[in-house]
This record gives structure tokens, sequence and C-alpha cells, in this order.
């Protein structure tokens, strides 16, 4: 039976920001303020801005804390503090959040107003420590682009270990910004600072914690691709670490199915090799060679899985054919791959 009481707990949501245009930071900060749900403590944690979005934080925070007319409670801070990343951002609102339940949400992103009050109705009525909106991608011209997380067409209930299948196959969503998730879940644990795809990484550390969450249908949280930004950069000459972090968490996530979800090798098996794929395909060709230590255990991890990649049934025919091309002759293969794309 639905609690009267789940408009009682606390819900915190996070928004770290650095150097965002203002109308972005106004549209995603007056998209939470807009919550209907009653108990909302919003953070926003400025990461040492050099423009104006620590003055336009702290301006929102002033015009719209307080109770409303309405009896809800709205409580909004902001944290100023020198430059560290998203991760650094993140955990310093968890530092300071109250929230039992915990949620984030990029400042170039929006959500709809009923995006805290549907995941938790469903916390509470599933009796879980977790749940996840649906989302979707909009592009500058405010068109919406191809889903990258295809929602699901009813609630969905699944444990965490169907969760980190779906996520081995890439079928799943890993962000942290769709879900609303118990503090008691960041206990002993926060996001890796000085790495990419490190909501990844924390997720994938909770699930052995989690037995079921739900994941519901409405796209209530709205992606913005903004060229320019940390994660959504279009230049192709420009090598990003996050597909070195992306292969990390690779072995991260095979040590941790051998210890606790064995029947999940193959999976896993097929992921670590996408996952080195990923990175084979954006690694500048200039980087391909004996000096960078990287690479070259990229290309032995390959050798020694060749194997691997030829039975295993979750690899697609051409995953398999560009895996074992490079794993043969990689640089030459990536030169002729260019050409084959800007041909």
């Amino acid at each position: 039976m639905k609690s009267e009481l789940v408009s009682d707990i606390t819900v915190s949501i996070i928004i770290p920001v650095y150097n965002i245009d203002e109308n972005l930071l106004k549209r995603c900060v007056i998209s939470v303020i807009n919550q209907t749900y009653s108990n909302l403590e919003i953070i926003i944690v400025d990461d040492g801005s050099t423009d104006n979005s620590g003055e336009v934080a702290d301006k929102l925070a002033a015009a719209n804390n307080g109770v409303l007319p309405d009896g809800r409670i709205r409580s909004i801070s902001v944290i100023h503090k020198s430059n560290g990343g998203s991760s650094s951002a993140r955990n310093a609102g968890l530092r300071q959040a109250t929230g039992h339940y915990i949620g984030f949400v990029d400042s170039d992103d929006y959500v709809d107003e009923d995006y805290v009050s549907l995941m938790m109705d469903a916390i509470d009525r599933y009796g879980i420590k977790m749940a996840q909106i649906s989302r979707d991608e909009i592009a500058e011209d405010g068109s919406k682009l191809p889903d990258v997380c295809i929602p699901p067409t009813s609630e969905r209930v699944i444990t965490g270990q169907e969760q980190l299948r779906e996520l081995l196959l890439h079928t799943g969503d890993c962000s942290f910004c769709t879900r609303l998730t118990n503090r008691e879940l960041f206990e002993g644990r926060e996001f890796p600072e000085g790495k990419l795809n490190e909501d990844f990484y924390l997720l994938i550390s909770m699930l052995p914690d989690i037995d079921k969450y739900v994941i519901l249908p409405k796209q209530a949280y709205h992606v913005y691709y903004r060229l320019g930004s940390n994660s959504r950069s279009e230049d192709k000459n420009i090598f990003r670490p996050v597909f070195k972090d992306i292969v990390d968490n690779a072995d991260y996530v095979e040590k941790l199915i051998k210890d606790k979800y064995p029947g999940l090798k193959n999976e896993a098996k097929r992921f670590a090799l996408f996952q080195r794929l990923d990175y084979l395909l954006h690694v500048p060709v200039s980087m391909m060679n004996k000096d960078n230590d990287f690479y070259v255990s990229v290309i032995k991890y390959l050798r020694s899985n060749i194997g691997h990649t030829i039975s295993n049934k979750y690899l697609t025919a051409k995953n398999k054919i560009y895996l074992i091309a490079l794993t043969a002759a990689p640089a030459l293969v990536r030169k002729i791959h260019k050409r084959i794309r800007l041909g």
C-alpha cells in the first residue's frame, strides 16, 4: 500500500556547474525548482567556474529558496569550490546532501515537473532503494535525436544482475541523472575523481547491494547535446581520456563478474572486447606505437583473447571483423578506416 508519508521524505538533487551558458543553467535549475514533489533539497555546485555561472546560481537560489504557498518545501543552496571536475563536484554535493534519496541533473540538461514524484511514487510502491526514469536526447536546435536508451513500454522491475547484463550488452542506462538512489547505497562510495564514465563505475559497485529496482517509461529527463560540452564533443581530432577509462571499467567489471556473477562471463568478455574496439577506433594513429603502454596492453589483450572474439555470441559480425583486423594490423586498419570514413 502506498504510504501517505512518502512526500515527507527529503530528496536531494545535485546540479554540478562549470562555465555553463546562463540560459541553459536557468532552464536546468528552474526545471528542478518546478518539481511537483513536496520536500526537495537542491544543491548547486559551482565547480570553480571562470564565467558568471556562480553568480547566476547564487541569484537563482536567493530568489527561490523557502516554503512555497502550497506547503511544498524547497531548500536551495550553492557550493562554491575550486575546479575539480564533474565527479569532484558531485562528491561535494553528496557530502552536503541531507536527503534520504539523491539524484543528479547536469547543468545543460532539464527535467519534467514530475521527474522526482514519478520515481518516488515507484520507490514507495515497490519498497526499493532505486528508481530510474527514461530519457530522450535533444539537439541544439531543439529537435529530438534518436534514443540512446530505448524506454520500456510500461514499468519494468529488474534485479541488479539483470541491470548489469544490460549494461554489458550496451542496452541499459548507467546514468545517475536518470535515477533516484537511496543514500545508504552511497555509504563508503563516491564518484571516482579524475575519471570519465564515472557513473558506470559507481553503479556497477552498487549493483550487488540492489535486489531490484524499477525503470519507468516516461522520458522525463532531457539530455541536451551541446557541442563542446565535456562528454559530448564532436572534435574527432582530439583523443578523449574517456576511451581509456572505459577500458579500465571493463577490466573492473570482469573481476566483479568473476567474483559475484559467474553466469555473466560471456557478456563480460563481450564488453571487454567491445570497449577495446571503441578505444582503438578513437585513439589517434600517432599514438598507436610501442611507446604507448596503454595501447600496447590493449593489443596484447586482444591477441590473447582472439578465440573469444571469434566465438562470443554477443558480438556482431561487424564487431568481430573489426576486432580481428585491428588485432592483426591495428595502425594499418585505422588508416584504411579513416580513408573510408572520410571518402
